[in-house]
């Protein structure tokens, strides 16, 4: 029987809700239902050619369910149990799995290239945008791309710790390396933004400075822990320096992808501060700084894939925040949707209206 899906037809093309065929899981594989997947702007990245997949695929790479049947082979998960879907899966024996940066595996992504699925409409292939295909009812996934959802953590807030929580937590806890009493200013106040936001707070920072184009996002951001709101314009570096006794921030978090905003990011830090780069952006996208401002100011710029985590291992760190009320989810979800909705959350995010949606099914 098929169940629906968004299909991403073509790159740029819009998606299709529409019938897929599943096949049942083979070895080494588990069949999820989805209880809730999050529209991430990487979706859109996928879906513009930003990030290329194979085409036609069923995007969506945020997601948790219940699972309803497993392939030989499996033994961490049985039928029944509730998982969050995990689109970047470690090998375990690249090169930078070996030295134990598995959020870099070289192998991670492999899954996207093996069709999973069928049109029902016409029996044409599909294949897995970002491994899961958190766009359906169902899906049928690698074993290593489910983990056990952690106890305590309804299903449809569980599924933000794949991707959205996972990367701007660990952006700030990582990559930047927060400490105690330092300040922070994060750039772009969506899902990844408002994670880095708690994080920094969970970590003890003494002012949190939110930047987004939009001044309605302001009291998100309050809410998720920023001492301070400022507008994007062209003086957001002076306003953040002015703010901090014209210092800077020690860390700024850029979680946009735009040249002008990681440019804006990097001069908002203190000489010797750091900027982690979370946003994805376009090979258009040329940040340019010359050798005299780069040896004076003796800031670090660094990327930050996945927020630098090991799902496994930071997981249930999340899970105790959130269990203990340090970390709220529900602060994270602007709209909640049915998949008949996800073509207008794209459209949305393309026109820069809107918030964090999740899909809930």
């Amino acid at each position: 029987m098929a169940v629906r899906a968004a299909v991403l037809p073509a790159v740029g093309a819009p998606l299709e809700i529409t019938g897929i065929e599943l096949p049942d899981p083979g070895p080494g594989q588990v069949r999820v239902r989805l209880a809730a997947a999050g529209v991430c702007h990487s979706d859109l990245s996928l879906s513009d050619g930003t990030m290329r997949v194979p085409v036609p695929a069923v995007l969506g790479h945020e997601g948790a369910g219940t699972v309803l049947a497993v392939g030989d082979g499996v033994t961490h998960v049985s039928p029944g149990d509730g998982v969050i879907l995990n689109w970047a899966p470690s090998c375990g024996s690249c090169h930078t799995c070996s030295l134990g940066e598995v959020w870099l595996c070289a192998n991670a992504l492999l899954g996207s290239g093996n069709v999973y699925a069928r049109r029902a409409s016409d029996g044409a292939d599909l294949y897995p945008g970002l491994n899961v295909a958190a766009f359906a009812e169902e899906t049928v996934v690698a074993s290593g791309c489910v983990l056990p959802a952690p106890d305590g953590v309804p299903l449809t807030d569980a599924a933000l710790l794949g991707c959205a929580v996972l990367t701007g937590y660990g952006a700030v806890h990582h990559s930047a390396r927060v400490r105690e009493g330092e300040t922070v200013a994060v750039f772009g106040v969506g899902g990844v933004g408002l994670a880095a936001l708690q994080a920094a707070r969970i970590a003890g920072a003494s002012r949190i400075v939110a930047v987004d184009v939009s001044p309605a996002k302001e009291e998100l951001a309050r809410a998720a822990g920023a001492t301070e709101y400022v507008v994007a314009s062209e003086q957001t570096a002076r306003e953040i320096r002015a703010l901090t006794g014209k210092q800077g921030v020690d860390v700024a978090v850029e979680c946009v992808g735009r040249a002008v905003t990681i440019r804006a990011a990097w001069e908002s830090t203190r000489r010797g501060g750091r900027t982690t780069v979370v946003g994805i952006g376009g090979k258009d996208q040329q940040v340019t700084f010359n050798a005299l401002e780069l040896f004076h100011w003796g800031r670090t710029l660094s990327g930050c894939v996945y927020g630098n985590s090991d799902p496994a291992r930071d997981v249930p760190v999340l899970a105790d925040h959130v269990r203990a009320g340090r970390l709220d989810l529900g602060t994270l979800v602007t709209d909640r949707i049915s998949l008949d909705d996800i073509p207008t959350a794209f459209d949305n995010m393309r026109a820069g209206k809107g918030g964090r949606a999740l899909v809930t099914f």
